[in-house]
């Protein structure tokens, strides 16, 4: 595990959880972490979910260059995150922005503390244009929360969040949610998961007709599973 201190993103493999701070650049460290986490869950090395540790988010506009090809390895990191075979769980404490949010906008649960507030990040006095906004906008382009968070930079606040759905639920005890939520969500893993996540993804952009398809081919993988196991008993 790479020194959190140190780089913006860690992954510890015998927790199966990535730590990330969004007070730091991106950086190819930081894609390399995302990248170990993911090749973890698609090897089945690791639990049935992967735990998100995020908080901080940038003070100020980063001096450091960044990379157009930087960003899509990064983008591309993300997008892979958002396929696992395995449930995402991210803890959210203070203020989040930068890397942090935008791990945070690709799990599966988000919990928060009552302190988090949802910042978007800046470069060169403007928000950046990365795909944090086509998360944001993508189910909530018309709230006047995200309406102002992406093109003035306003903090998205705690309960504004939970109200958006942007953030599951607050909570005292992180930890102690947290614990909980995993001991009493599904242990489902595999491509059945990762097919229900990506029918949901879906479901906004594509007409009935278009996805009634999918959704017939999902439904006959489940009832022959079904079949298989009544089988097997």
């Amino acid at each position: 595990m790479t020194d959190s201190g140190t780089t913006s993103a860690a992954y510890d493999a015998a927790t199966a959880t990535l730590t990330v701070d969004g007070r730091l650049p991106l950086s190819a460290a930081a894609v390399a972490a995302v990248n170990a986490a993911c090749d973890a869950a698609e090897d089945g090395r690791t639990a049935a979910h992967l735990t998100l540790r995020l908080s901080g988010a940038p003070a100020a506009s980063p001096v450091e260059e960044v990379t157009l090809s930087l960003v899509s390895k990064w983008e591309r990191a993300l997008r892979r995150l958002e396929r696992l075979p395995v449930a995402t769980f991210a803890t959210a404490e203070g203020p989040c922005g930068g890397l942090a949010l935008d791990l945070l906008l690709c799990a599966d649960r988000r919990i928060a503390d009552d302190a988090v507030s949802l910042v978007m990040p800046f470069r060169n006095g403007a928000t950046w244009p990365g795909m944090t906004l086509y998360r944001l906008g993508r189910s909530h382009a018309g709230a006047a929360a995200v309406r102002r968070a992406v093109l003035f930079g306003t903090a998205i606040g705690a309960q504004e969040a939970v109200a958006l759905q942007l953030v599951d639920v607050l909570a005292d005890d992180v930890e102690a949610v947290l614990a909980t939520t995993v001991a009493t969500t599904s242990s489902v893993r595999g491509s059945e998961l990762a097919i229900r996540r990506q029918l949901l993804f879906d479901a906004s952009t594509t007409s009935f007709e278009e996805a009634l398809g999918a959704h017939l081919a999902a439904c006959d993988r489940a009832l022959l599973q079904a079949a298989a196991s009544e089988a097997a008993t």
